[in-house]
Order: structure tokens, then C-alpha cells, then sequence
């Protein structure tokens, strides 16, 4: 059983990348998708590639793959990118900044309504179309502005207080971008993302790569 949830939680990673080739080849024309072409993009195997869809529910035709509007829109649904969210970034430095303008993230059902900041050269302006607001408002705007949803990229030894008053606010939903591990009721969900693990893994396979090299 363990097993399975890990594979299928590998499965639900893949999928983004699955959906972003599956749109490229969408925009070049095609009306079916091989699950052959998908695998070629990633370095996979095929079987493994459809064993990935099948968890969606979709099912291919044989020798012709996938309709390309119904596979969208089956990852779309799986991935919960089918439904609209509104969320707000707290903390917009160079990272929050970056996401704010971040296309993707509207494609993708997303769509960053307003940032918190407490630098008072940022707050009442806007970044890409973005309303900056005070971070001492957060309990009086997050209600107006009906969001459950929060991005946390505020300094981490910020991060536990701002989160504290998110969850106050009505938050329940956290992607957090600091190093602190969040302290928060049950009812809250919480993302973590860790930058030093993925330059971890970088490193890792740089040096199986230099380990394979013969001189």
C-alpha cells in the first residue's frame, strides 16, 4: 500500500510536465497526443507515461493516443487547475515579485489578487498590475478580498508570525517559500518549498554524471 501512494504521488509530479508538452503540441496543431512523443520530451518510458494519465481516468486509442482537448482538460481537472483560486502573497521582495508575474500561474487557474509588504515604498503601488497592501491590514483585507489561499515569501524569521495571522484571517491554504516549518491548526494546509533541496539534487547528478565519465 505504501508503495503505491509513493507511486502515485511520483505519478502527480509528473503530471504539470505532462500538461505543459501536451499544450506546446495543442498550439503546433495536433489534435491527438502519443503517449510515445510525451515520453521522448522526458526521457521516460511510454508505459510509464500512461500509467501516469491513467490515473485521471483518461484512456488512449490504440495506434492513435489521446484527443489533446479532452487530455488538457483531464489533467486540468485531476490537478484541480479547472477551478479558479484567488490567493495573495505575503512578502514581495525579489521572489514574491517574480511569482506575482509568473504567467503560468493564471493558466493554471491561479491568479494572485494582492500582495503584503511592510516596505512603505512598495505599499499602494502595484507590481505587474498587482496591488501592493500593508501587512499590518492582512485581518482587514484577506475577508474582503474572499481568499483562503496564501504565498509566503516574507523573511523566515517573519514567517511564523505572518502565518499566525493568515490562519487568523481565514487562510487556510499555505505555499510556503521560507525555511521555517510552519506551526499551524489542523484544518491548514501547508506546501512547502524547499530551493536547497533542488540545488541538492542538481549537485547529486552532477557528480553520478562525473562518476560515469571515463578518462
Amino acid at each position: 500500500m505504501q508503495n503505491l501512494k509513493i507511486s502515485a504521488a511520483f505519478s502527480i509530479r509528473r503530471l504539470p510536465s505532462y500538461l505543459h508538452i501536451i499544450r506546446n503540441l495543442r498550439r503546433e496543431g495536433e489534435k491527438y497526443i502519443l503517449g510515445a512523443a510525451i515520453a521522448r520530451e522526458l526521457h521516460l518510458e511510454s508505459i510509464q507515461v500512461r500509467k501516469d494519465l491513467g490515473i485521471t481516468g483518461i484512456k488512449g486509442k490504440p495506434g492513435k493516443g489521446y484527443p489533446a482537448e479532452v487530455l488538457v482538460d483531464a489533467i486540468e481537472g485531476f490537478l484541480g487547475w479547472n477551478i479558479p483560486r484567488d490567493a495573495i502573497i505575503a512578502g514581495v521582495g525579489n521572489l514574491g515579485s517574480a511569482l506575482i508575474g509568473y504567467e503560468e500561474f493564471q493558466l493554471n487557474g491561479l491568479n494572485i489578487v494582492a500582495g503584503f509588504d511592510i516596505d512603505p515604498e512598495k505599499i499602494g503601488a502595484a507590481i505587474h498590475g498587482v496591488p501592493v497592501l500593508n501587512t499590518t491590514t492582512i485581518a482587514i483585507n484577506v475577508p474582503l478580498l474572499h481568499v483562503k489561499i496564501a504565498i509566503l515569501t516574507v523573511p523566515d524569521i517573519y514567517a511564523q508570525d505572518v502565518s499566525d495571522t493568515l490562519v487568523d484571517a481565514g487562510i487556510n491554504a499555505i505555499w510556503n517559500f521560507t525555511n521555517t516549518q510552519l506551526r499551524v491548526p489542523s484544518h491548514v494546509v501547508v506546501q512547502n518549498e524547499d530551493f536547497s533541496l533542488g540545488y541538492d539534487m542538481l549537485c547529486i547528478k552532477m557528480r553520478s554524471k562525473r562518476s560515469l565519465m571515463v578518462y
